[in-house]
């Protein structure tokens, strides 16, 4: 493939230029989106259908990563280690991978592939990008500001974009000179590409499938949490893999808080997403509206009854909410598409268990005033997910903390915290500085 092989070669010389000047470069792409915020929000907006200020707020997070990257540049580190032998030193220093490949899906064209881009880059590595079928003008027009900023820094070749179908994908999966592939997507695909993966050996970063509940305990801020399920549930029209898909409810306010929600959804306008008072637009497809109307027969055939919601027109759905008396079958599938299944707890361990009673585990949130109630779900025996919140939903995550979640959701972190090391290969190195040679552990060999 021609772009691994640009990549191949521009590492050569990337991985050699100081981490605070490879952030340089970085500094100026996000200096390029900022100049470009607006026009980039449209083309996501007609894309794939989210509402320009949710595209906006996407914008902004390539912006924001771009400027973590750029600090990071300045903090890669590594550790000092006592060493047990006479004069001599131990180190930890790290280095970069290679080329980094970056598989991206639709709902988030951009901001997935900077989290990947602006920090392996600063970290040493070049990328090549796969990104979604149902993207291409979007990845087009990334692209295109990444070259500028690579011309305007004699640095091609760091950034590569490949563009085909998911069998591009794989073959990026396959090539042994990719030491990292990171994938976004669904767990169905993500477990096929682990597998190629891994067989060769190399590394894999995990995005994947999200069934994220939010706890709403009996002392919980019921307008707070209102809120918060709105947005978590029907933004990004339903399909982040943060979405809020099951609503756990204490019995005593399950019927109140239901209520409200059923209000502010009779509210949500539905209509073209460069509208002003679009609250959502189309679905992404024809296929993702099917599995929309299928999740909502299903759900009925398992006891729930549907609230409101159901198809409009041609990519248009009324978001739904569907009583639920337990959590069936349908609940654990993840459904793409703006279905959120209520059900209702008695005790703080029933509804945890209830929130861990699914394969995946990316988000989780639970709504309280009890310091004790929050701490619960904090702990070890209580939320199961890679992000737990308090009194905030279960979308938007911030830049600065690392991004993922465990089990079918794959088990990566992207974005902030440490998730750097993921880009970098560590390396131990201990020096002697002595006149003799001391072997570890005291091992005595020879005289």
């Amino acid at each position: 493939m021609h772009e691994v092989r640009v990549a191949l070669e521009t590492f050569k010389t990337w991985k050699e230029v100081p981490a605070p000047k490879r952030g340089e470069v970085i500094r100026q792409l996000g200096n390029k989106l900022r100049e470009k915020k607006e026009e980039l929000a449209q083309i996501i907006t007609s894309e794939v259908g989210k509402i320009y200020q949710e595209s906006l707020g996407e914008v902004q997070e390539m912006i924001d990563i771009c400027d973590f990257a750029v600090g990071l540049s300045r903090q890669l580190y590594g550790l000092t280690i006592a060493s047990e032998r006479y004069r001599h030193k131990m180190t930890e220093q790290w280095h970069p991978l290679g080329v980094i490949g970056v598989i991206t899906a639709f709902n988030f064209p951009g901001a997935v592939w900077a989290w990947n881009a602006a920090i392996a880059t600063v970290c040493g590595n070049t990328i090549v990008w796969k990104p979604s079928e149902l993207a291409k003008e979007t990845a087009k027009y990334i692209h295109a500001i990444c070259e500028e900023v690579s011309k305007d820094n004699d640095c091609d070749g760091v950034f590569n974009l490949i563009k085909g179908d998911g069998r591009l994908g794989h073959q990026l999966a396959r090539d042994k000179r990719i030491p990292l592939i990171s994938f976004t997507g669904s767990t169905k695909v993500g477990r096929n590409v682990f597998e190629v993966v891994a067989r060769r050996l190399g590394k894999c970063l995990l995005e994947l499938g999200g069934n994220n509940a939010v706890i709403v305990a009996e002392d919980a801020d019921l307008d707070l949490a209102t809120r918060a399920i709105l947005f978590g549930a029907v933004g990004t029209n339903g399909q982040r893999c943060t979405t809020t898909r099951r609503l756990i409810a204490h019995k005593d306010i399950s019927k109140e808080l239901t209520q409200r929600l059923l209000r502010a959804y009779e509210q949500i306008v539905v209509d073209d997403p460069l509208s002003e008072k679009a609250l959502m637009g189309p679905l992404i497809n024809r296929k993702a509206v099917e599995k929309f109307e299928l999740a909502l027969k299903v759900s009925e055939l398992e006891g729930g009854e549907i609230l409101c919601g159901g198809k409009i027109r041609d990519r248009y759905v009324k978001p739904a909410i569907v009583k639920m008396p337990s959590q069936s079958d349908i609940v654990r599938d993840e459904t793409f598409a703006p279905i959120l299944y209520v059900m209702e707890y008695e005790t703080l361990e029933e509804a945890i268990e209830i929130n861990n009673d699914v394969s995946q585990g990316l988000s989780s949130s639970i709504f309280t005033d009890s310091l004790c109630k929050a701490e619960q779900f904090l702990s070890a025996v209580g939320s199961d997910c890679g992000i737990a919140n308090v009194n905030i939903g279960t979308s938007g995550a911030e830049i600065g903390g690392a991004f993922g979640g465990e089990k079918d959701t794959g088990g990566g972190r992207e974005s902030g915290s440490d998730s750097w090391k993921a880009y970098m290969r560590r390396q131990t190195n201990t020096t002697n500085w002595s006149n003799e040679l001391p072997l570890a552990q005291g091992i005595k060999f020879g005289d």
